[in-house]
């Protein structure tokens, strides 16, 4: 290589010389001698060191170079690999990962590549344009017959070029050596080679420009989504302030001037009626899991199945004689024994609004001042039960949290007789509905037939009263009702001698509710609420009392 630019150089000026490490590339190194540029590469880095440090050391023992004349020519592209159409193994290739200020950079590189190349071309063109106006002296002494111009004299001292019968010119051949000696196989192969590398070097920016435009998108996505479901998260949010916008502020609590909607407030209703009835399964459960162990370890302690008798006899029931007290319940009894067992399935004034199975319920629309007063009346059929164990556990107070799951407190107040009690009924608040409390007597009765071929009748009546030591409070709107439990007993004979077992009875179930709920309710939350309530009650409790029952003697 030295020979070859020692050879290059011989008859010139030497003007300038360069080898420099390339810096994209650990194999690459660069050299320029005037005009002229080689691109290399070495099989690995410690050989290129080698080349770098031979050629500096003979540079320094010729004399040849300036320091000051250096430059850096920073293609990437080798003659070997423009020969062979852009090696896989080039460092554009290799450097694909690279920015868009190193591709760039090669870019700027190209275009000094290219450049130099036109001002060597410009200088050669220089040059012929000189040496064809010295021409013109030699043309006046060659002979008139241009035609018979020699094409190559015996001593070499002229050099014909023929360019499609256009004018001969002659050079001397001292020219070629001087800036007329331009390798145009060379230039050719490095233009070839610094184009190639100018396209390539421009696929990998459009490579990475469409990468960039990719990610750019990518990440434009990923914001809109964020964007829209930061929008929907806060449109919910706002539709929950404007739903609950204070909790426990009496402006949207039950009220004259309450600023709360009807589906406001029956959403939020239904909300804690939700939540208590997940409240009242676990309370189930626990009943369950009691029953099931008082069945599977009994004690001599427990107390012992009842008599087929009650300890109030029929007589003493229906008996006026001890049962004197200031309230006369007569007239209410009465009332439902015949009104209440009333069959309502063809009364156009009552709808049926649930039927499960053996249960009927139906309502009947009625307003009073803006109240919904509405009655309501239900009939189902029990089997494995009597009327007077329906009743029984209906009335006894000390049943009562065992299946009243809506009371938060109760309290008897007075003890009229064996057969009637004063009872005062605070009810769990549902939010925003104001808390209401009840102040009711109870009572029950058994009911003879007149008729030998029906039945019996019991009956637990509860309706409102006033009493001086529980008026009523600010704390709680006080309601009023009027509620019946009416049973019937009915018997299938068993076969034969046998006795009579709960798969031989069944309880026809009449329950009757007028409740006036007072406060500034809306109508259509109390229709739903009630339509959603009442069967529930039932259901619960009947499934009570045969869960109670199972496996006690029958209490007829």
């Amino acid at each position: 290589l030295s020979d070859t630019l020692l050879l290059h150089c011989s008859g010139v000026v030497y003007q300038e010389q360069q080898e420099k490490p390339h810096e994209f590339d650990e194999c690459r190194f660069d050299i320029s001698v005037n005009d002229s540029i080689w691109y290399l590469r070495a099989e690995h880095p410690l050989l290129r060191q080698q080349w770098i440090d031979t050629i500096e050391l003979h540079k320094a023992e010729s004399g040849y170079g300036s320091e000051s004349s250096l430059r850096r020519h920073g293609s990437l592209l080798s003659l070997t690999s423009a020969a062979s159409g852009l090696s896989t193994t080039s460092a554009s290739s290799c450097k694909k990962g690279y920015s868009l200020r190193e591709k760039l950079a090669e870019m700027e590189t190209f275009r000094d590549i290219l450049c130099r190349q036109v001002d060597t071309l410009q200088k050669y063109f220089d040059n012929c344009a000189d040496a064809d106006s010295k021409d013109e002296l030699h043309r006046d002494k060659v002979s008139e017959d241009e035609e018979d111009f020699p094409t190559l004299r015996p001593d070499g001292d002229y050099l014909l070029n023929n360019n499609n019968s256009s004018k001969e010119k002659l050079f001397p051949v001292d020219n070629l050596k001087g800036p007329l000696g331009i390798d145009f196989k060379g230039e050719a192969i490095t233009f070839k080679a610094t184009t190639a590398g100018i396209l390539s070097t421009l696929s990998h920016c459009i490579d990475i420009l469409v990468k960039r435009e990719e990610s750019w998108q990518r990440r434009l996505d990923k914001e809109i989504e964020k964007r829209k479901r930061a929008e929907d998260a806060y449109k919910a949010a706002l539709t929950e302030l404007k739903k609950k916008p204070h909790y426990g502020g009496p402006d949207y609590e039950e009220g004259p001037n309450s600023l709360i909607n009807e589906e406001e407030f029956f959403d939020a209703v239904e909300a804690a009626l939700d939540k208590h009835d997940q409240i009242e399964e676990q309370v189930m459960i626990q009943f369950l899991f009691s029953s099931l162990s008082l069945d599977l370890f009994p004690s001599g302690s427990l107390v012992q199945p009842r008599s087929q008798t009650s300890s109030l006899s029929s007589v003493d029931l229906i008996s006026a004689s001890d049962d004197v007290h200031r309230f006369s319940v007569e007239e209410m009894v009465q009332s439902h024994m015949n009104y209440s067992l009333q069959d309502v399935g063809g009364d156009a004034n009552w709808q049926l609004v649930v039927e499960e199975g053996d249960m009927k319920v139906y309502r009947r629309e009625v307003e009073e001042n803006g109240i919904v007063l509405d009655p309501f009346k239900a009939t189902h059929a029990v089997r494995g039960v009597t009327g007077h164990e329906v009743c029984h556990y209906f009335w006894d107070t000390a049943f009562r949290n065992d299946w009243e799951t809506t009371v938060e407190s109760f309290q008897v107040v007075e003890t009229l007789s064996d057969k009637a009690v004063i009872i005062h009924q605070t009810h769990k608040r549902v939010w925003p509905a104001s808390q209401r409390d009840v102040l009711y007597i109870s009572v029950i009765r058994k009911i003879l037939s007149t008729n030998e071929n029906d039945p019996d009748t019991w009956l637990v009546c509860n309706f409102s009263v006033d009493h001086d030591g529980y008026p009523p409070s600010a704390r709680c709107i006080r309601a009023k009702i009027n509620v019946a439990m009416i049973c019937q007993t009915l018997i299938s004979p068993p076969e034969g001698d046998k006795e009579i077992t709960r798969d031989n009875i069944l309880c026809k179930i009449t329950y009757v509710a007028n409740v006036n709920p007072g406060g500034w309710a809306p109508a259509s939350v109390l229709r739903a609420v009630a339509k959603r309530e009442y069967p529930k009650f039932l259901k619960r409790f009947t499934s009570y009392v045969q869960e109670k029952t199972s496996g006690e003697a029958i209490l007829f």
